[in-house]
């Protein structure tokens, strides 16, 4: 779990989130047991007030920095507390559709 302790480490000092969820999802896809490549982070910060989606998560790669090279996928959902609170849900993650080398015959 050390990159997923370094991401949320990393969040937590970059946002001082009022709601964190960072899900490793990797077992979802085709990679080793055990692997940490594919995360879903939900983020609730006052950080995003006044800002755009898209770049609410530039902010968030921004502060990620070296740890975004370390990783293969993740998923943002990034809100301000006044939306959170208006759905207080974040979707799903999309079920893997494979890709991966072992499922070519």
């Amino acid at each position: 779990m050390q990159k997923q302790q370094a991401i949320e480490k990393t969040v937590r000092e970059a946002f001082a989130p009022q709601h964190l969820e960072l899900a490793n999802e990797s077992y979802m896809h085709s990679v080793p047991h055990g692997s940490e490549s594919h995360f879903r982070l939900v983020l609730v910060s006052d950080v995003f007030d006044g800002v755009r989606p898209v770049a609410r998560h530039q902010k968030v790669y921004a502060a990620l920095g070296e740890l975004m090279q370390q990783i293969h996928a993740l998923a943002l959902h990034t809100y301000t507390p006044q939306e959170w609170q208006a759905s207080g849900v974040a979707p799903d993650s999309p079920q893997c559709l494979g890709g991966s080398k072992h499922d070519r015959h």
